[in-house]
């Protein structure tokens, strides 16, 4: 695997505390599979659980969701799975097979925002930007959600 911590563009947690979201930044420590991250976002209280959001080397990115004892993943490129960690772990967590060639495909739960009103057919079309670098699909989903402006505010990127 190639993957280094330094790798890791960022690393945050959003919850929504009281009706009102909260953007933390997670330790880069806990980004090297997806049940090290379902772990640390069981500590955020939030009123429909704790999402992270992980962007790794302007290559990928992973969501992962916990809502009491459900966690859900969604994976932009399962081709990563050669280089990194973390996207081998979401994969074996979706219990897909391993891929057998550069694989550019998402995988995972593509509702896993839904209820937060970014349906599975939007957030597809969102993801079929294959120009587009991690942080910027994530800032244009987290605006979606309702957070946008925090997680910019987080990652470093100038709101629009």
């Amino acid at each position: 695997m190639a993957e280094t911590l330094d790798a890791v563009d960022f690393a945050v947690a959003a919850f929504r505390d009281d009706g009102s979201w909260v953007v933390q930044e997670l330790a880069h420590d806990l980004e090297a599979d997806v049940d090290s991250l379902a772990g640390a976002l069981r500590r955020f209280a939030g009123d429909e659980g704790a999402m992270a959001m992980v962007g790794l080397d302007d290559d990928f990115f992973v969501i992962v969701r916990v809502s009491g004892s459900l966690t859900r993943v969604l994976l932009s490129d399962v081709g990563a799975v050669d280089d990194w960690e973390l996207a081998e772990s979401a994969v074996e967590f979706l219990g897909l097979p391993y891929p057998e060639d550069d694989d550019d495909e998402v995988a995972g739960d593509l509702d896993l925002l839904g209820d937060l009103g970014l349906p599975a057919l939007e957030l597809g079309l969102m993801l079929d930007d294959v120009d587009a670098y991690p942080e910027e699909l994530l800032s244009d989903i987290a605006r979606r959600v309702g957070f946008g402006e925090l997680f910019d505010d987080a990652v470093g990127l100038t709101s629009a």
